[in-house]
């Protein structure tokens, strides 16, 4: 049937869009270790992942859900509202906190490589506040994916 295509599609949508961001922790700590010269391209990467990948996989993921909820009558279980909140949740997040703030992370962190010159990197306090905020932020969005993507499975409610 259709709507099993559909949702084949809604599957790996989800992890396409999000699949990455669950090395962000590793990527960020590792590359700040090996090389913190590649810091300000890694937050410009982030960014562009959110714009170019998460953003417009997010829709992706609310679409097919849209048409699953209405072809099979679930708009009433908990599972499937719970899924419409949290894909809101994460579209405003990423639009609204973390897209901005990974690109000001790039800019902060290419002017704290440039400040130390040919010395090792010292990142500043503003550098330091901003990376652990965007890594909270990060890690709640991750872990309502992960909470999301278990009641789907289960459909708690239904």
């Amino acid at each position: 049937m259709f709507w099993q295509y559909v949702l084949a599609l809604h599957i790996l949508a989800v992890v396409v869009a999000f699949g990455v961001t669950f090395a962000y922790p590793l990527l960020g700590i590792t590359g700040a270790r090996l090389d913190p010269r590649a810091m300000p391209w890694f937050h410009r990467m982030q960014s562009l992942i959110t714009q170019r990948l998460i953003s417009p996989g997010l829709l992706v993921v609310l679409l097919a859900g849209i048409y699953l909820a209405s072809k099979l009558h679930q708009w009433s279980t908990f599972y499937v509202q719970w899924g419409v909140a949290i894909a809101v949740i994460l579209g405003g997040l990423a639009g609204a906190f973390l897209a901005p703030n990974e690109r000001k992370l790039s800019d902060i962190a290419a002017r704290d490589v440039s400040a130390a010159g040919d010395g090792e990197v010292k990142w500043s306090a503003e550098y330091e506040s901003l990376r652990t905020r965007v890594a909270g932020v990060g890690a709640l969005a991750s872990l309502l994916v992960l909470i999301t993507v278990v009641l789907m499975t289960i459909q708690a409610g239904a």
